[in-house]
């Protein structure tokens, strides 16, 4: 599904990823660990397509072609999704027409014609009971005034909605409390299918709780340092970092 080969980046001519190579496979869930500063986020943004991070060796190659020739939008179409540590806010346009608008875009791809907000309503707002997110939410603007967990749960709901083969989740344990990470851990699982593949990053072993990953890897100073399965993470939780160095 997605092939990382001795992949390095800079963001405003610092280096921040060196040499970092990773693998996987239709169906995986992977977990990227690692205090903070390491570029795990800056992994996110580059699968993402942000301008500001710049390949500069290496190769990224999702489903066989190569990513970094690909636009934001195409990678989106061939199913990639990029769940943001930090979700934007976007004034002016509601949560509606943004997730319809999204949900509409993906249809047109697949040449199926533009649903109306009727039709449209129910869809959404059953994905919204999935990941414990309230109607009310329908018509405020994009992310304007939610709380971190509340941005969280919209951003689920957008990978609900446009259903991806690959889907990188960053951080989606932050700012959540017990009962809000189960909610979503919950949609997370139940959204997942077997030909789709997860790469979940995060600095902490509590969402492992709820989604089982398949590999655990552990990054410092810009590539992975060590690969293991779900006791990694636990041994992580007991002992830090600081043995890895």
């Amino acid at each position: 599904m997605l092939e990382i080969q001795n992949l390095c980046v800079e963001v405003n001519q610092k280096k921040i990823i060196r040499d970092l190579t990773l693998s996987l496979r239709q169906g995986e869930i992977h977990v990227v660990m690692g205090p903070n500063g390491v570029g795990k986020s800056t992994l996110s943004q580059v699968l993402a397509g942000h301008p500001a991070y710049r390949v500069t060796e290496g190769k990224i190659l999702f489903k066989g072609k190569d990513l970094t020739t690909m636009s934001p939008e195409e990678r989106s179409f061939g199913g990639l999704f990029v769940s943001f540590q930090h979700p934007m806010e976007i004034a002016g346009i509601s949560n509606l027409q943004f997730l319809q608008a999204i949900y509409n875009a993906k249809r047109k791809k697949l040449n199926l014609p533009k649903m109306g907000e009727k039709e449209f309503l129910p869809i959404l707002k059953e994905k919204m009971t999935l990941v414990g997110m309230k109607e009310e939410f329908i018509k405020r603007n994009m992310n304007e005034g939610f709380s971190g967990g509340e941005k969280k749960r919209n951003e689920v709901l957008q990978m609900a909605l446009l259903d991806p083969m690959f889907c990188v989740l960053d951080e989606l344990d932050s700012g959540l409390d017990i009962d809000a990470l189960k909610t979503l851990a919950h949609a997370v699982n139940f959204l997942k299918r077997a030909d789709m593949t997860y790469l979940l990053i995060t600095h902490y072993s509590r969402i492992l709780n709820y989604i089982k990953p398949d590999f655990v890897h552990v990054m410092m100073g810009g590539k992975i340092v060590k690969t293991g399965d779900l006791s990694l993470a636990d041994e992580l939780e007991k002992r830090g970092y600081d043995w890895l160095i």
